[in-house]
């Protein structure tokens, strides 16, 4: 069951994002503390998250100012995120976790909503018209988004796809790059915090480690296959 829900985790990860919401409530079921269980979900996923950019490297290409925008701030998040997670502790954890898991889940309800709107909006013309303005919006909202990634995660995909529509970018595939490297970043830093911590179940990890790359190259490889408009329609 763990490896399915990684497998799953990484194939919705590499197109959108919500992947969290099938292997956390997996890992809590299968009997982990609430803290546990988040930081053991963050280290399997991201080999997944590296797997899934891999294979849209080559959307990426030329894109390294805006890259930067996402990077840095995701690492500075997902680090003090993870913390944050670590010190509030299993208790409180548990009790929030609920409402984590429904926020996310209206989230990837909203992702359609969220796109339109980010369409309607835009204001900012892509990153080459108002390079400094577009590049600062980016760096800021994405340091919002990365503070909550590393400390619960679902959702972080379907709000940075929203943030990159903001910008003007229209085309899915690169979008899905931009956005996996900056989840790698987020849950890297994060994955590598909750370690110093000594809050993951490393054999359950390894196996489903396995899982989510498998499921990331795959939906990696698939999206390109299907095209942006039914990768779209998948998002949806």
């Amino acid at each position: 069951m763990l490896f399915g829900a990684a497998f799953l985790a990484g194939v919705v990860n590499s197109m959108a994002g919500g992947g969290t919401l099938l292997t956390f409530p997996a890992l809590l079921s299968a009997g982990l503390p609430a803290v546990t269980a988040n930081a053991t979900s963050t280290v399997a996923l991201v080999p997944g998250s590296f797997s899934a950019f891999w294979g849209y490297r080559g959307e990426v290409q030329g894109e390294g100012r805006l890259l930067t925008a996402m990077a840095v701030p995701s690492l500075m998040g997902g680090t003090l995120g993870a913390l944050a997670a670590d010190r509030v502790g299993d208790a409180l954890f548990a009790k929030l976790a609920p409402l984590l898991v429904l926020g996310a889940t209206v989230l990837f309800m909203a992702q359609e909503p969220l796109r339109r709107w980010s369409r309607q909006v835009s204001g900012f013309g892509g990153v080459g018209g108002r390079e400094r303005r577009a590049l600062g919006a980016i760096a800021g909202f994405q340091l919002l988004v990365a503070l909550y990634g590393g400390f619960f995660g679902a959702g972080i995909g379907i709000l940075m796809l929203a943030s990159l529509g903001l910008l003007g970018l229209r085309d899915i595939h690169r979008m899905n790059g931009l956005k996996n490297i900056a989840a790698v970043c987020i849950n890297g830093l994060a994955a590598l915090t909750f370690a110093a911590c000594g809050r993951v179940n490393w054999p359950i990890a390894s196996f489903m480690i396995v899982g989510g790359v498998a499921g990331g190259y795959t939906g990696a490889g698939l999206a390109q296959r299907l095209g942006q408009q039914m990768v779209r329609r998948f998002i949806v």
